[in-house]
């Protein structure tokens, strides 16, 4: 499975791309809201030299001439730029058009398998179901990863699919079981899945004990030394 970084934190990606971890990133208007100073072309831009995977860069506008608009302009800045497309019957034509044009899409907010089906019918590449929005409302969002994989395994359609909306570690696991080609995490959650306390408490240990080893032959390495000056 794929892992993208979901952010538009630049230190972030250069943090989990030097762990050789990195497959992609996935940002949208609230995530670039975070930044400061810097316009979203800037960022994106940044980011498309720090990876070569793809990119996602999200359409804010809602009628059919405005995301065209936009991700048409996305998709020139940058040769990896995915042209994030929010489920809706526009986004759906958009995203034919975007298909017939070669620009590479993502389609976002998807919260059922038969959205999804939608989104690879009308030529998505990268299908992101939100599992830890559904999980807020009480349903198992990895439901629909399972049924959206299985969709598109039998059928071979041409898209992956993206889990999205991961919000632990548990949420990567079950999405990998799921068989999602992609989850897209938090800086935190890829920070959280590299801890654990056992580990934290080998590397002490072992720490510890090569301390005393080197202590110990230090102190025999001396005494072996002062016995012969001394004879």
């Amino acid at each position: 499975m794929k892992l993208f970084i979901d952010t538009a934190d630049i230190e972030e990606i250069r943090t989990v791309a030097r762990w050789g971890v990195l497959d992609g990133v996935t940002t949208n208007p609230s995530l670039f809201a975070r930044t400061s100073g810097r316009t979203y072309d800037e960022v994106l831009k940044e980011i498309c030299q720090i990876t070569d995977g793809p990119v996602s860069a999200e359409v804010v506008a809602d009628d059919l001439d405005g995301m065209l608009r936009e991700g048409r302009h996305f998709a020139g800045l940058a040769d990896n730029i995915y042209v994030k497309v929010p489920m809706s019957e526009t986004g759906l034509e958009a995203l034919s058009h975007f298909r017939a044009e070669g620009i590479k899409t993502n389609c976002t907010l998807i919260f059922t398998a038969n959205q999804g089906l939608l989104a690879a019918k009308a030529g998505a590449n990268l299908l992101s179901p939100f599992v830890g929005r559904l999980d807020d409302i009480n349903q198992d969002g990895m439901i629909v990863i399972r049924e959206l994989v299985s969709i598109v395994e039998i059928h071979e359609l041409e898209s992956e699919v993206l889990a999205a909306s991961i919000r632990n570690p548990l949420h990567v696991t079950q999405a990998a079981l799921a068989g999602s080609h992609i989850a897209t995490l938090p800086f935190k959650v890829f920070q959280q899945m590299i801890q654990h306390p056992l580990t934290d408490k080998g590397i002490a240990q072992f720490r510890s004990d090569w301390d005393k080893a080197r202590k110990a032959l230090e102190q025999s390495r001396d005494q072996a030394a002062g016995a012969r000056a001394g004879a």
